[in-house]
Order: structure tokens, then sequence, then C-alpha cells
């Protein structure tokens, strides 16, 4: 039996160091992407570096706060955080403050709380409990039913906001639900789903419900007598046709100006370099000048100019381009890779079930952000203005994604503890 005072035993020590160089790493970078010669020292805290720092105190008291937390402490309140969080996402549509057209911010003072950050922490727990106390796969229709209605409450939320990008992770949670038995087909539907759509915006609709006609036909020959392949065969075939169908009236319809501007841009039917691509082409050019070695710390002069708007949150990537050059960007990637291959790792050991499935959403969340910001910043997926966990800039980012680890992290240095 261990010593439950001591509140690092067990832990995963090489998790937390890979956590604490990849905040050191953000720090440092935007320091570098708001550096100011008037104001040199890092503690000026009237500066956003100087408040980031501030943050990462703070984030490192969250961290441990959380070790010294009973460990059933979030598997019994895991439904009270979701539902606290739920409402918070609700208040904030009526008493939020709008920024960058998002209204998804409380103002509290001079600081700004994002509820949609935390709320992923809380989906994860929700699911996790869900999951944990049915102990089976997802297999029948309840449960797949409230599993995603556990993901979509929130992400509706979220959308109601105005926040796409923040809506847009909970997508994520696919992968976790994959691992608990959910059907692979899901995945290679949704994967076709996201073709179909890209592809009618590229090419004539009736084209492709041609193609999609003739691979129909082809299909045919080898079904021929199965009655049942034969009706999903048509069943499909009508609902992809639908869909193709029905993409411009989405395109048009639902989308945001800015939304339909960046996916025009991300597919090169407007290039627009003065408008909606003008992030992305200087972001290109921000990486692309830091070469193999980089121009050095506070050198980067695309970073120094100010050509790259929002660097130090959402294109915060850019700044380790051009100052750390292809080397240190290989170093950053890798850095995550290894932190989210150790998470996996983890939730692989548990003992508990809740542990492990809320191990994979934690993995899962992380790095859909890791994938789509760095995609986002070299301009092979839209900008939806999602943050580099640990890295970017702001309180509620580092705060949400903070807590998000350590409850992992304090869930698996209790693994031994279960029978």
């Amino acid at each position: 039996m261990r010593d439950s005072k001591n509140i690092f035993h067990n832990i995963d020590w090489t998790t937390v160091i890979l956590y604490i160089t990849l905040v050191i790493i953000g720090f440092v970078n935007i320091y570098a992407s708001l550096y100011n010669e008037d104001a040199q020292s890092i503690f000026d805290f009237s500066e956003n570096y100087g408040k980031q720092l501030i943050w990462i105190l703070c984030a490192f008291v969250i961290s441990l706060i959380i070790l010294m937390t009973d460990i059933k402490f979030f598997p019994t309140f895991s439904y009270l955080i979701f539902g606290i969080l739920l409402l918070m996402l609700v208040a904030v549509l009526f008493l939020g403050s709008a920024t960058a057209g998002s209204k998804s911010w409380f103002l509290i003072g001079s600081f700004k709380l994002q509820p949609s950050e935390f709320a992923k922490f809380a989906t994860s727990l929700a699911i996790a409990k869900y999951l944990s106390s049915m102990n089976i796969r997802i297999q029948d229709v309840k449960t797949k039913f409230i599993t995603f209605l556990i993901i979509g409450i929130p992400a509706l939320l979220i959308l109601l906001q105005n926040d796409t990008g923040s809506a847009i992770v909970y997508v994520s949670f696919i992968f976790v639900l994959y691992r608990e038995g959910l059907s692979g087909n899901v995945l290679i539907i949704g994967l076709i789903i996201i073709v179909l759509f890209f592809l009618a915006l590229l090419i004539n609709q009736f084209i492709i419900i041609g193609l999609l006609a003739a691979i129909t036909l082809v299909l045919f020959k080898f079904i021929r007598k199965k009655t049942r392949e034969i009706t999903t065969l048509l069943a499909l075939f009508i609902g992809a046709a639908g869909f193709v169908y029905s993409v411009d009236y989405v395109y048009e319809h639902a989308l945001e100006p800015h939304q339909k501007q960046r996916i025009d841009v991300l597919l090169g039917n407007n290039s627009d370099l003065k408008g909606a691509g003008y992030n992305v082409n200087q972001s290109k050019i921000a990486i692309g000048s830091g070469g193999f070695l980089g121009k050095g710390f506070l050198k980067g002069t695309q970073t120094k100019f100010d050509f790259v708007p929002e660097q130090s949150t959402d294109f915060i990537f850019c700044t380790i381009g051009e100052e750390w050059g292809f080397w240190g960007s290989t170093l950053v990637i890798i850095l995550y890779v290894w932190l989210f291959l150790r998470i996996i790792m983890m939730a692989e050991r548990q003992r508990s079930s809740y542990a492990r499935i809320y191990g994979y959403g934690v993995a899962s969340i992380l790095i859909f952000h890791f994938v789509i910001n760095i995609a986002m910043t070299i301009g092979l997926a839209p900008v939806v203005g999602i943050p580099l966990p640990f890295i970017s800039y702001g309180g509620s980012s580092l705060w949400s994604f903070t807590l998000l680890l350590f409850v992992f992290i304090k869930q698996d240095a209790n693994r031994l503890q279960l029978l």
C-alpha cells in the first residue's frame, strides 16, 4: 500500500516532463512573437507574454491541486462537472462578451474565460463515466444514441456561439468510441462524406453522381442475388447522391461568409492574398523563410514586424518555423508525437475502464488540435481558429489542457490500487 500523502508517488514523469517542455517552448515563442524593444523584461505584466507567465504559474498550481485531489473525485462528479459546463455554455450565449465574431467569453475584469475550452474536458469525463458504467462496448442503439448526445449537446451550444473551430474538435471523440467498439464503418463513412463534400465544391455535382452510379453498377455485378446487400448498396447510392446534391445549398446558405472564403482559399478557388488568404500566405512565408536552421531567437523578420496576424495564438507554429527552422519545427513535432504515444500507452495499461476511456479522450483532443493547427498554418486545412496545445497564448486553453492531462496522470498514478 502506497503512502497516500506522497502526491508524486508513481507519477509518469516522462509525460510531466514533456508537458513542461512544451509549455516552456510555448512561452519562449510567445515572447518572441510579442517582443517589444521598449519592454524587454519577461516580467512586464502589461505585455501579453507577461500575462502568459502568470497563467503558466497558475497552470502549475492547477496540476498540483489535481495531484492532491482524491482519486475518486472526478469519476464521482463527472456528470456534475459536465452539467455545470453545459450551464456555462448556455449562460455565455446571454452574458458573454463577443470576440472576433464569437460570443464565447466571460469577461472577468481584464481576464477572459472561455467555457468551450473546459467543456472538452467535461465531455471527456462524461463519456468515460457513461461508457464505463455500462461495462460494455458500444453496440446497441440506445448506448450509441446517449453517447452521441453527450458529445452533440456541447458541440451544438458552441456552434451557437459562432465558434466553429471549437465545435469541430468534438469530432475527435469518434476515435474514443472506435476504441470502445464502434464499427470502423463509421470512420470510413465519415471520411467519404468529407471527400464528397470537397469534391462537390471542385467538380460539377452531376459528374460526381454519375461516377457514383457507375461504381454502384460495377458493385451490383458482385452482389447479384443478395437482396440485403443490394438494398444496402442502393441506400448508400441514394444517400451519397443526395448529399452531393445538397452541398451547394449548405455551402451557400449554412456557412458564414468568412467560412466560405477560407474553404475557397484552401481549394484554390480564391487566392485573396490580401483578404481571407492573407494569414495563411504570411504564415507559409514565415515558416519557409526559416530554412533549415532558422533565423535565430528574436531575429524573425515576419515575426518582428507583425506580418502574421494572431501569431501568438492560432499561428504560433509559424514563429517556431521562422526562428527555429526545419530542425526546431521537427523537434517540436517529435515532442508532441512522443507525448501522444505516451498517453495512448498509459491508457492501454489502465485497469479501470473509466481511466482508459478518459485517457483516449485526452489523446484524441490533443492530437486533433495538433494536426489541425499545424495543417492550418501551412495551408493544408481551413483556418478554424483552434490553439496549439500548451504552446499557444491564452489562459483558458492552457488551463483546460493542463486540467485535461493531469487528471489522467492522476488516474494513471493510482492504477495499481485497483485489483
